[in-house]
């Protein structure tokens, strides 16, 4: 839930809404359980494929992700994920698969987290958000790092043991920083990727290193990429981020030092922004504004004070 204490705060963070789903982990080595709800005729299943998967709008307006009874699904064993329970009892799974299944009558089409996170609700959001982690991962751990050999997967889709050495592996979740910088003027300092489009700003961001703590990554961040120092940091949310296996851990930044110079490298262009500067901007349609799923529009709002204007508006 989003800490935001200005006119943002009713804007929630998107991925981060509560799902309504209990992920109910005491079930996932339980194969008698597991078994009966994958049976149950109230189960639901869905597939999930290279990070999609099949959505369709409703008569209501609203976006859903397609979903089957578990007669009705696509075969597999192996590849099964068991996601939860509702308040209601319905069990759902998540199926990985090489393709999702043709729906050629139908309306419903294929859509990544980028594109279905802005239009699912919260329980369609957060079941997504888990099966594309969870997938993401078993298609790159398929072997194990301590001596090689193929994995199996186990408890539900959340383990993958080794059959040679014994060894257990996890589903890995790298955490990252993502800060919005301001200096002694309450300027905010933004930057452009180089493989983003022209004009496209956003907060800086980087993951943090082995035996780094959180706080001197965001420092450590901020003057690779910027070559600004900074001072103070406070935490402000998290965000899920499975492209393919983050945890956004987002910080507001003071900074010690104005002077930019960028690395070229990640960043090729930093300007710090004043509000009037930012709004100017945002309207004329010089700046473009982050995606709306990221966490990096909420910090930018957290300091803007309001919803940031959308570009070629006026007012």
């Amino acid at each position: 839930m989003s800490t935001f204490d200005n006119a943002t705060a009713d804007r929630p963070i998107g991925l981060t809404a509560p799902s309504g789903i209990d992920r109910a982990a005491h079930h996932r080595l339980d194969e008698a359980w597991l078994s009966a709800a994958w049976s149950h005729p109230t189960t639901r299943v869905f597939v999930v494929s290279g990070g999609q998967v099949l959505i369709d709008d409703t008569a209501d307006g609203g976006t859903e992700i397609v979903m089957t009874p578990a007669f009705e699904a696509p075969v597999t064993e192996t590849h099964r994920y068991f996601l939860g329970t509702d308040e209601d009892g319905v069990s759902y799974f998540a199926l990985q698969k090489d393709s999702l299944p043709g729906r050629m009558d139908q309306p419903a089409r294929p859509a990544g987290l980028r594109e279905a996170g802005l239009l699912l609700g919260p329980r369609d959001a957060g079941l997504m958000v888990h099966a594309v982690a969870l997938e993401n991962w078993q298609r790159l751990h398929r072997f194990c790092s301590r001596c090689g050999e193929r994995t199996v997967i186990a408890a539900a889709g959340h383990i993958r043991r080794c059959p040679a050495c014994g060894a257990e592996h996890y589903p890995r979740t790298d955490p990252a920083v993502i800060m919005l910088v301001t200096d002694d003027q309450d300027r905010a300092l933004l930057g452009r990727q180089v493989h983003w489009p022209e004009g496209r700003f956003s907060t800086l961001a980087g993951f943090v290193e082995p035996g780094e703590s959180i706080e001197q990554s965001v420092a450590r961040e901020v003057f690779e990429e910027a070559g600004v120092t900074v001072g103070e940091v406070e935490y402000i949310a998290s965000q899920p981020w499975p492209f393919p296996s983050s945890l956004m851990l987002g910080f507001m930044a003071r900074a010690t030092s104005s002077e930019i110079n960028v690395d070229g490298e990640e960043i090729e262009e930093a300007r710090w922004f004043s509000r009037e500067d930012l709004k100017a901007a945002f309207e004329s349609g010089e700046i473009l504004p982050p995606y709306g799923i990221s966490i990096a529009a909420r910090l930018i709002e957290l300091w803007y004070g309001k919803p940031l204007p959308k570009p070629g508006s006026v007012g």
